[in-house]
């Protein structure tokens, strides 16, 4: 089992990393991607991969877009570099909360869907309340038949999965609100996507999948969110954890 998208170099775990780390081997997890959010959050994320072997991004959330540098391409050429970094972002479109222009958004994610073209790395989005601008971006920017990535935190609606999926070639990250009692729509839009567009993650320490709602998140809590997927396809659990792995390592090469 892959948690394709995690924050383990929080500072919610720096009193427990290494036990949240072994609690996840425990669980059955095989490997974890910890995802950077800033060019800082991306160095700790890399630093806290290469101490626990585990994968890790670097990127620029669409939050902190208005302190991006510049020359994004020339600030992410060390983090690239390291061995454990197997994507770039999260990145992406957030008009939910707008903490940065909606222009800059823009600006900084094309420039990181341009620098994982060339740098032949997967990518890892995110976005909130913007899905006509987004799609543009991606129409503009993202090739499908060079390119990979993933919609991390899917809860859209079965016509944005097929968009996703049947024009650009995207995964859907499906984490813990895919649990939750009034998610029936996301249910029946990942039913619609199939088992081959999917991952799972956790977006830990945020959205605690049920039973676990209210609590800090960790990857250990990724069995239940495999559990309700493997539901919703009427699979055994050991059959949708295969499929889903198989898709992460083609990903992410994890």
């Amino acid at each position: 089992m892959i948690d394709t998208h995690c924050h383990l170099h929080d500072k919610q775990y720096d009193d427990d990393r290494e036990q949240a780390v072994a609690r996840a081997r425990e669980a059955g997890l095989s490997a974890m991607l910890t995802v950077g959010c800033d060019i800082e959050d991306s160095r700790r994320a890399i630093d806290v991969a290469r101490r626990f072997s585990l994968a890790a991004s670097a990127g620029i959330h669409p939050h902190e877009a208005k302190d991006a540098p510049g020359d994004i391409a020339e600030v992410f050429a060390p983090l690239l570099e390291d061995r454990t970094v197997v994507a770039i972002g999260e990145t992406g479109l957030d008009y939910y909360y707008d903490h940065s222009p909606r222009e800059v958004q823009a600006r900084v994610l094309r420039d990181q869907i341009r620098l994982a073209r060339e740098r032949s790395l997967p990518l890892i989005f995110h976005h909130r309340d913007a899905f006509d601008d987004f799609v543009s971006v991606l129409r503009d920017e993202f090739d499908p038949k060079t390119m990979r990535g993933v919609v991390h935190c899917f809860t859209g609606d079965a016509a944005q999965a097929r968009t996703f999926v049947d024009e650009f070639g995207l995964k859907l990250g499906i984490g813990g609100v895919v649990t939750f009692p009034k998610a029936q729509a996301l249910r029946e839009a990942v039913r619609d996507a199939g088992i081959a567009s999917i991952v799972l993650e956790t977006d830990c320490p945020y959205l605690a999948p049920v039973p676990k709602r209210g609590q800090r998140n960790e990857p250990a809590f990724l069995p239940y969110t495999a559990a309700k997927v493997a539901e919703i396809f009427a699979v055994e659990l050991e059959e949708l954890v295969a499929a889903t792995s198989r898709n992460a390592c083609a990903l992410f090469g994890i």
